[in-house]
């Protein structure tokens, strides 16, 4: 048995620290180091964090679990990780940051494997593209957009994950570890950012956060959106703006009269009807809406309404008034895919929110994980 800790740890495992945001750090104090050495006896590989439980055992004998955190499911399948590299019974030493509460659980920065080789936090296993070449055009005419869909990765410029900022995968290798390309900024909480020392309030980050400016409607509804713990908020669906975007990897499936839009990260189902120009009176609302789709100069449109109040993303809301419009066009070579959408909702927005993303087809096939916020519980602070 072996274990390293920082002589600061005592200090950080008594201070508070807000769960972040996904790529945040939350509870973790990234200035202090930590290293561990025990047997594996489980993986929780799920959304939007994964966790390795291995047992240290102590110089008195005594045994006693651990749990440190990895990336997301998906972000682990997309970078070739499997729970095939960390069978039970297997020795594992993981070295990282300490979590601020839990003084059994830490963030992974590198796993060292029995035979000595090394994996740090955002190492890539498999390639990050595919090479398969993909038709341009269905048989009828119509731009192939049938294929799995995902958002280039973006991975710390530490690959340890430790210090510096994200970048896209395929442009990680232009910066020099830790680097901050000009214009950025380092992730609030990264090792050596002022947010690192501070104890900060566990409900911190969570209040009054809009990407849209809003009604007083609005207000009301994004307040009650930010008491929901974050835990459970963590795993609640988005919208079928917020959610088809970041990690996971989604499929869409063309058919006669339909396009099947299958969502990676809550496994939710889209139907886009191509045979309807108007939208039924009758709507039963759901999350995903009632869509209808037409293609114009090989783009597809998409729009969309019918949704009961939800979280167009983070805690920003959005009522059953939500409009959506998307644009969906291939790339030139047909592997990236393009969706500009605008979104409005007369009740909750003052003004319109819109935005894009480009999708390549995916290196892994669409297998929606699970999720479950496994994240240790900031204790509240301590009342005088």
């Amino acid at each position: 048995m072996k274990i390293r800790i920082a002589a600061s740890l005592a200090a950080g495992l008594m201070a508070t620290a807000a769960a972040g945001a996904h790529h945040g750090f939350g509870n973790f104090a990234m200035n202090d180091d930590v290293e561990l050495t025990g047997v594996i006896t489980r993986l929780d590989l799920v959304n939007p964090h994964s966790w390795l439980h291995f047992e240290v055992t102590g110089e008195d004998g005594e045994v006693v679990e651990h749990r440190c955190e990895l990336r997301s499911a998906t972000t682990l399948r997309r970078s070739g990780w499997g729970a095939d590299m960390f069978p039970p019974g297997m020795q594992i030493t993981i070295q990282g940051s300490p979590d601020r509460a839990d003084p059994l659980a830490c963030y992974t920065s590198t796993l060292i494997f029995p035979d000595g080789t090394a994996l740090d936090r955002y190492d890539q296993r498999i390639p990050a593209t595919t090479t398969a070449r993909r038709p341009a055009r269905l048989a009828n005419g119509e731009p192939n957009i049938s294929d799995e869909w995902a958002v280039e990765q973006r991975v710390m410029t530490d690959p340890k994950g430790r210090d510096g900022t994200l970048v896209p995968l395929s442009e990680v290798g232009e910066f020099a570890p830790g680097a901050v390309p000009e214009g950025q900024r380092e992730i609030p909480g990264a090792r050596g950012t002022p947010e690192a020392e501070q104890a900060r309030n566990p409900l911190a980050g969570f209040r009054g956060r809009s990407v849209v400016g809003l009604t007083a409607a609005g207000e009301a509804a994004m307040q009650a959106l930010a008491e929901i713990p974050r835990a459970e908020r963590s795993c609640i669906e988005g919208s079928i703006v917020s959610d088809l975007g970041g990690e996971p990897v989604n499929r869409i499936t063309q058919r006669v009269d339909t396009i099947l839009i299958q969502y990676g990260l809550h496994g939710l189902e889209r139907t886009v009807h191509m045979d309807m120009t108007a939208h039924p009176a009758d709507i039963e609302p759901s999350w995903e809406g009632h869509s209808i789709g037409r293609w114009e100069d090989d783009v597809l449109i998409v729009d969309t309404v019918g949704f009961r109040p939800g979280r167009l993303t983070g805690t920003t809301p959005h009522s059953a008034d939500l409009h959506v419009v998307e644009r969906f066009s291939l790339g030139a070579d047909a592997m990236t895919l393009t969706r500009e959408y605008t979104a409005e909702d007369p009740t909750y927005f003052t003004e319109s929110y819109s935005g894009s993303a480009t999708f390549m087809a995916a290196n892994v096939r669409y297998d929606p994980e699970p999720c479950v916020d496994l994240t240790p519980p900031v204790p509240a602070p301590a009342l005088d």
